[in-house]
């Protein structure tokens, strides 16, 4: 059996992620329903940091999108451990964590191509 699947080699990746990993075609998503999800979950995400510049200007409204944020994105990791298992703190603090690291870095590049233009 494993002779007549080494000629095919497509049907035989097909059984190793099936008799190893639990995959099967039946499991993937909709290509088309994935990507929809996708673009409307990032364009949210997106959205969240720019709310308080709606109601404010300055200082005040780069403060109160850097709250926003970093509140997001714990509240992002702690759902996450619905499907992780683990603790909802340990996982919203590390999204917390990426948050912070992520603001600091576009905080960083806009000083940087700021100071260019």
């Amino acid at each position: 059996m494993a002779e007549r699947l080494a000629e095919q080699p497509e049907q035989m990746v097909a059984a190793m992620a099936q008799s190893e990993l639990g995959l099967s075609q039946q499991h993937f998503g909709k290509p088309w329903t994935s990507a929809a999800s996708a673009a409307i979950s990032t364009a949210i995400g997106a959205f969240i940091p720019i709310i308080p510049f709606f109601f404010m200007s300055g200082i005040a409204a780069v403060v109160w999108a850097f709250v926003i944020s970093i509140v997001a994105h714990f509240a992002v990791g702690a759902v996450k451990s619905l499907i992780t298992l683990r603790s909802w703190w340990a996982s919203g603090f590390e999204m917390t964590i990426v948050g912070v690291i992520e603001a600091a870095v576009t905080y960083g590049l806009g000083l940087a191509f700021g100071a260019i233009s």
